[in-house]
């Protein structure tokens, strides 16, 4: 049965918060609000907590295009190569906000990311999000939950995440009705920038 807590994303209760990093940090997972669509999320740095999601996700952990949710840029050199000044300016200019930008990795990747090429990076602007990962010290592995309906591509509403969650997660935080658009994708690893899925975020960032 996993834990189900409410957070108020214009000013999340710090002690929530604290029980939220407590799940992670000794290996749970996570489902949470972001400026998008709700997230499954957990502790880069737990293995076990990884290969629970890329299960859950059924793919192999090291194939997974999970993205790398960050509190801010400051850490970035941590999992990206160095990149050019352009490349930056869009980051700072977009960021936080409901995009997803595909990096070039570098070679500090946590192991079971050793391997990639590239990676991708998100910094929601959601109160919410950004205080479970400042707290914890370190990104947190995130994946949208899709719904299975066609019709419906996401579920909005926290309590029917938690119905269909329940068994599969420790955690699910009700941050109020989440959007159903999710993040811009947008690849900044090659010469140009390439718009791979157009979701919330608008293109004039460029």
């Amino acid at each position: 049965m996993a834990e189900f807590v409410r957070i108020y994303e214009e000013n999340p209760n710090s002690k929530e918060i604290d029980k939220v990093v407590a799940v992670l940090k000794r290996g749970g997972l996570i489902i949470y609000p972001t400026d998008t669509v709700y997230g499954l999320g957990c502790d880069i740095n737990n293995l076990r907590a990884l290969e629970r999601v890329a299960q859950i996700k059924g793919v192999k952990l090291e194939k997974a295009n999970f993205s790398f949710v960050c509190h801010d840029l400051s850490h970035l050199s941590d999992y990206v190569k160095q990149i050019d000044t352009s490349t930056f300016k869009i980051l700072k200019r977009a960021l936080p906000g409901p995009y997803t930008f595909i990096l070039p990795g570098s070679s500090t990747l946590p192991n079971p990311f050793k391997k990639k090429k590239t990676v991708g990076i998100r910094i929601p602007a959601n109160n919410i999000a950004l205080e479970i990962v400042k707290k914890l010290g370190n990104p947190i592995i995130s994946t949208s939950i899709r719904d299975e309906d066609e019709v419906i591509e996401y579920t909005t509403d926290p309590e029917l995440i938690l119905e269909k969650w329940d068994n599969l997660v420790d955690l699910v935080i009700d941050g109020g009705y989440g959007d159903n658009h999710a993040s811009t994708v947008i690849d900044l690893s090659g010469h140009e920038p390439e718009v791979v899925r157009e979701g919330k975020g608008g293109l004039e960032i460029f």
